[in-house]
């Protein structure tokens, strides 16, 4: 598979960039910016995707498709909303193109000026909102729960394949209530949803919290998040849940007759997770020698390859190899017999090592005589030979221990870097010097926080909501504190 990776601790940064590329996931393209997902990448953001898909259907919502393109009108009308965005979007000017009279190529065609320019969409809310204006009369049409799958685009100079790009992959849900206590309860519940699908499925721990004022989304009254650390000691946001309060609502003038036959503006939240998920599983799991996925992800959750000398007795491992693969598949468990006759078996070994495929079964002659298989798991490396009346149930065993495994291995990482600092001195020694979560008192200004993060580059990453009343004093200025907040330098 050519030259090995870097090693993490030489260079975490281009072993990341090269795991990506190395394992098929994905590659720059010709526009800059934008990435190519691969098949394989694609086939894990798709398992990603189906599980989501049915955990926001199971809490009630629906899914449905807006316009790529919105009025720049509609993007004035919540200002702070504007304000977070303006410098990211992208927008079409002209309709048309036409060939230089002069034969030089192709041009805009300057008559062609659109009326009103259009925004390539970076969020929804505001093309979303101005529909719900025509779906919502009553309190009988709340609570609208609806949800996109989509692309998006913010414009990023500097960008790293799943982590920031110009365009990505995402779903974003928008809600409508009749009470602000219903649409707190949904910007919750889909935190908890996202907290569920990153620990359940995608083996990654993550922290529960909101975010201050200054790292909160453009136009939120509140931003619900979760955090997940990183190999490097570096934070990734790995999802987000907004309650909007009625700003999306009076911008829009969206309004219903309550019970009473009162007019009211709806409250609401808007929740999403991007393919940044895929840069938080590589970076939580993986190693030095490729991919670790977790099985409920893994494209191929079981790869069989046979080793063999000559036609006959390739052709008596894959009649035995056969119902084993039948069996399988009747489980609802993914497997590819590599029998491809132009790669060697350690060819084919380190392929499906580096592609992070979790548990690998190889058959030779000798296997056949015995009636055994040599098991590996991916995230430990260990092998064993395996009676072939046994492999079922071992295949299984393996695919639920890799789960638990490598999801305790990334906690134990996560709870061995949160630091409890007391003073800015230290703050910034173990900052630099271990990384990771520093849960620290912070006197609740914007101006401290901005200060910490202008000297240390470390932001705060959020307010735990399992956070403890501790009475203290600000690391910084020495103001008084109710409770540690959660600070670290990040993606």
């Amino acid at each position: 598979m050519g030259k090995k990776l870097t090693k993490r601790e030489e260079d975490y940064s281009k072993w990341y960039n090269e795991l990506v590329v190395k394992a098929d996931l994905a590659e720059s393209s010709g526009v800059r910016g934008c990435m190519v997902i691969k098949p394989y990448g694609y086939a894990i953001w798709e398992k990603m995707q189906a599980q989501l898909d049915k955990m926001f259907k199971e809490t009630g919502h629906e899914n449905a498709y807006f316009p790529l393109f919105i009025p720049k009108s509609y993007l004035s009308k919540e200002a702070s909303h504007v304000e977070g965005f303006a410098k990211e979007c992208a927008v079409v000017t002209h309709y048309r193109l036409k060939n230089a009279e002069d034969g030089s190529g192709i041009i805009v065609d300057p008559d062609a000026k659109l009326e009103e320019e259009l925004i390539v969409r970076p969020t929804s809310e505001t093309i979303i909102w101005d529909t719900y204006r025509r779906w919502i009369q009553s309190y009988r049409d709340l609570p609208l729960l609806v949800n996109q799958w989509a692309n998006v685009v913010r414009w990023e100079m500097r960008t790293r394949l799943f982590l920031r790009t110009a365009e990505f992959l995402w779903q974003e849900g928008h809600t409508a209530h009749a009470t602000e206590k219903e649409a707190i309860a949904e910007a919750e519940q889909m935190m908890h949803v996202y907290a569920e699908f990153a620990e359940e499925y995608m083996g990654v721990p993550v922290i529960k919290g909101t975010k201050t004022a200054s790292e909160r989304f453009a136009g939120a009254v509140e931003t619900y998040c979760i955090e997940a650390l990183m190999q490097d000691g570096k934070a990734l946001q790995a999802g987000t849940s907004h309650f909007l309060g009625q700003n999306f609502a009076k911008a829009f003038d969206v309004k219903f007759a309550n019970k009473e036959g009162k007019q009211e503006h709806v409250w609401a939240t808007s929740w999403g997770v991007s393919t940044r998920l895929m840069g938080a599983l590589i970076m939580t799991h993986s190693d030095d020698n490729g991919l670790v996925l977790p099985p409920k992800l893994a494209p191929i959750q079981v790869v069989i390859v046979p080793i063999y000398r000559g036609e006959d007795q390739l052709d008596a491992i894959s009649e035995r190899v056969a119902p084993l693969v039948k069996e399988l598949r009747s489980k609802g468990i993914s497997v590819k017999y590599d029998n491809r006759d132009t790669h060697k078996p350690g060819f084919k070994f380190n392929e499906y090592e580096l592609k992070g495929v979790p548990v690998r079964l190889a058959i030779g002659q000798r296997d056949m005589e015995n009636g055994t298989y040599e098991v590996a798991r991916r995230d430990t490396f260990e092998k064993e030979t395996v009676a072939a009346d046994g492999i079922v149930g071992k295949i299984e065993f393996l695919l639920e221990d890799i789960q638990k495994n490598i999801h305790k291995k990334a906690l134990e990482h996560r709870e061995n870097h949160i630091t409890e600092v007391n003073s800015y001195e230290e703050f910034k020694e173990v900052l630099e010097n271990k990384g990771g979560f520093l849960s620290a008192h912070w006197d609740g200004t914007p101006e401290t926080e901005e200060r910490i993060k202008e000297e240390t580059k470390a932001t705060i990453r959020c307010i735990p909501i399992d956070a403890e009343e501790e009475e203290g004093s600000c690391m910084v200025s020495g103001k008084p504190s109710l409770k540690r907040v959660l600070f670290a330098k990040a993606y």
